[in-house]
């Protein structure tokens, strides 16, 4: 039985009552701040900003002002995803009776997050006499769930408790129906002349004399408790400890890169995006105390281990870096299912969708501790798996997930195929699950050709397609392991599904294929992205792949900027819809990555540099989640979206997959394969160095000279060999 509905999942819909045009973000570990651009974090925004930690909004209110007036935003740079600069500026005030004049005060912040939010303040007089100001800051925590913040409405909420005040120190603290006792604790330096406490906010007050070009600095430090416990390290009276807790960043930060891919090539912006995209991997890999490490999806909605998302980036980013694919599948094994448990739609051996720490979590109004409502992040963990050893030649680590395998493709073939066709379908079991299960789990993510919502169970093509590349990639696996009898097995079942899919699938009079089956087996020949998907799996023959790629390349689906998840012929498009209309860069990739597996370099190289176009429109050159689905107009740029996650660890990815598939990268059994390699034209040379392979490392250099792209060899280390077809 079906528990689910559209109303209750509606819950989970992002609709945050406040939406803001411009947000930025850092993010160290389990914490991040989401500001506007100069800084402030508005009192009572009921959007996405704030200090967050675990799922929870320990600062929701941040905001300063000199003798009452707001300062002037001049600029902001955030460097190596890590550390930001803000500059602001002066409005006209009175000081002592005199007029000060606009822009002769200046203002600088510096910020990050480490074991805690950091801020110092640096004020310049650049007026010829000496000043004297009243800044103020005022400050407030209201301790709200991240799915509150979503749009979900509750009930009732735990007791807001006394503030606790100290000379130099403020902390807020709430009782939640968790029962567990959050607190945030916010150190000044030097001492407030003044800290005073009115309804929900406190204000904090410095009357500072300011002499003319002396540099007056003031510091603040952000400390989430949980139950009292701090994960304050770098605590040091006069600066907070921000000079420890910066340079700790700058070596953690330089360590990643020196295990990352570099990129060097003729086009400076270019690589820029990269460099920005590798600090941004970092950014979104946490560390779990007692469990491990993984990639988060996305800030501000996201920031947390997600099956799919995870799974996905990691195999995106086997180019830069991976040991994040090693550590996300130790991560998701973990959290494997283990019973079958309609609440959390859990069942033996399926990966999880989301795991939350939050007060709803805990305090089981939501289901995510972890839920299991996704149809195909099990086959993305063998994908993962098989695609990992193949570039590393880690038998050890296949070894230890040999029965995380064989579970996983147990699920499938015992739970994922509902009703024993031979497809993966998806129902949802849980009162406040998900009713869509593949990646456009919005609720109209699926919808028919006259704009309805199918009933289920739900077969999608892509999942197909992930489930044949899943059987084929595990028989390998398996003959790795010395068990050719399940190979044999496993290459039979890949078989039959193949037919089948071919079979049911395939709509002769669109040459392309269904979007899904529903609940009755009929086909829902709706023209989304999706079917794009299955390219690279292997699961289509030739002819039909070249079908399929000529139809997404038409365009009412390919909008200039990229392909769209929906073709603006269909009753349901919307370009700015989450999942019927608009562009996302990690679709398009995977898309993109097929078109070369098929041979399409001409359409992959459009979809490139469409996307390397559109990044000079985004903050950082950082694609984003997601951007609306508008048809490309002469020099105007893609319009974006107004919530979307940004950073988001697939759209991340999505940059190292297509350059992946551009350079005809592949990576087996201790050897590298540049197979017929492309540079796009705004790129005449490209050097990659520090490919890990196997147990090697290699550098290649790509010229492109007229039409042609040529790889040379720079260096290796260790036993590897670069092979050029």
């Amino acid at each position: 039985m079906n528990l689910c509905n559209q109303t209750q999942h509606g819950e989970y819909r992002i609709v945050p009552e406040d939406i803001q045009e411009s947000i930025e973000v850092l993010k160290e570990g389990r914490m991040f701040i989401n500001s506007l651009p100069k800084g402030e974090i508005p009192c009572g925004d009921m959007g996405g900003l704030g200090f967050f930690f675990t799922d929870t909004r320990f600062l929701n209110c941040m905001e300063m002002r000199i003798n009452d007036t707001e300062p002037v935003f001049l600029s902001r740079t955030v460097r190596d995803s890590h550390f930001a600069q803000v500059e602001l500026t002066n409005k006209e005030i009175i000081s002592n009776g005199m007029l000060v004049p606009l822009q002769t005060i200046h203002l600088r912040l510096l910020r990050m997050v480490n074991d805690g939010f950091y801020q110092r303040l640096r004020i310049i007089n650049f007026n010829k006499n000496t000043l004297e100001i009243n800044l103020r800051f005022k400050l407030g925590a209201d301790f709200a769930d991240i799915f509150e913040i979503r749009g979900i409405h509750r009930d009732n909420r735990g007791d807001f408790l006394k503030t606790d005040f100290k000379r130099q120190q403020i902390t807020f603290n709430y009782l939640g129906r968790d029962n567990i006792k959050r607190s945030t604790k916010i150190n000044f330096y030097p001492t407030p002349a003044k800290i005073l406490e009115q309804g929900n906010y406190v204000y904090v007050d410095y009357n500072l004399r300011l002499t003319p070009k002396k540099k007056n600095y003031i510091y603040l430090k952000v400390v989430p408790l949980i139950g009292q416990k701090s994960s304050e390290i770098f605590y040091v009276p006069n600066d907070l400890g921000f000079k420890k807790a910066s340079q700790s960043l700058i070596d953690s930060y330089q360590a990643w890169k020196d295990e990352c891919l570099k990129v060097f090539s003729d086009n400076k912006r270019f690589d820029y995006m990269l460099r920005v995209a590798i600090t941004d991997l970092r950014s979104l890999t946490t560390n779990y105390p007692g469990v491990g490490t993984t990639l988060e999806a996305g800030i501000p909605w996201y920031a947390a281990p997600f099956g799919r998302d995870s799974l996905i980036t990691a195999w995106q980013t086997l180019l830069v870096n991976p040991s994040l694919a090693k550590e996300t599948l130790l991560f998701m094994a973990k959290f494997q299912g283990k019973e079958v448990n309609s609440w959390k739609d859990e069942q033996p051996g399926k990966i999880m969708h989301e795991l939350r720490f939050g007060e709803m979590a805990k305090a089981g109004e939501i289901p995510h501790t972890p839920y299991y409502g996704s149809v195909d992040s099990t086959q993305w963990f063998i994908i993962l798996l098989a695609d990992y050893v193949r570039w590393t030649g880690d038998y050890n680590l296949l070894n230890e997930l040999e029965k995380p395998l064989t579970e996983a493709l147990n699920w499938c073939e015992l739970y994922g195929d509902m009703d024993k066709d031979g497809f993966i379908e998806y129902l949802c079991q849980s009162e406040k699950g998900l009713v869509n299960q593949g990646w456009k789990d919005s609720d109209d993510g699926v919808i028919d050709s006259f704009g309805k919502i199918p009933i289920g169970p739900i077969a999608l093509v892509e999942v197909q397609g992930y489930y044949y590349k899943a059987l084929t990639d595990a028989a390998e696996l398996f003959e790795y392991l010395g068990n050719k009898t399940k190979a044999k097995d496993l290459r039979y079942k890949a078989e039959q599904l193949q037919k089948n899919f071919l079979k049911y699938f395939w709509l002769d009079h669109k040459g392309f294929l269904a979007y899904a089956l529903d609940g009755q087996k009929n086909q829902i020949e709706t023209i989304v992205s999706n079917p794009g998907h299955c390219l690279f799996t292997g699961i289509l023959p030739q002819q039909k792949a070249c079908q399929v790629i000529k139809r997404l390349m038409k365009p009412d689906v390919f909008s200039g900027w990229g392909i769209r998840t929906m073709s603006t012929e269909e009753v349901a498009y919307n370009p700015i819809s989450y999942h019927n209309g608009t562009v996302w860069p990690h679709d398009n990739s995977i898309i993109g990555y097929g078109f070369r597996k098929m041979g399409e370099v001409t359409s992959l190289q459009r979809l490139v540099e469409a996307f390397f176009e559109s990044t000079a429109f985004f903050n950082h050159m950082r694609l984003p989640e997601l951007f609306c689905g508008f048809t490309r107009r002469g020099k105007i740029g893609p319009v974006k979206y107004p919530i979307a996650c940004d950073p988001q660890a697939w759209a991340i990815g999505s940059i190292f997959l297509m350059l992946r598939a551009l350079l005809g990268i592949e990576c087996q059994n201790n050897e590298i394969h540049v197979r017929n390699p492309y540079l796009p034209s705004f790129l005449q040379t490209l050097k990659l160095e520090n490919i890990k392979v196997g147990d090697g490392r290699a550098a290649l250099e790509f010229t492109r000279k007229s039409d042609k792209t040529y790889c040379g060899v720079i260096g290796t280390e260790g036993n590897i060999k670069v092979i050029f077809e």
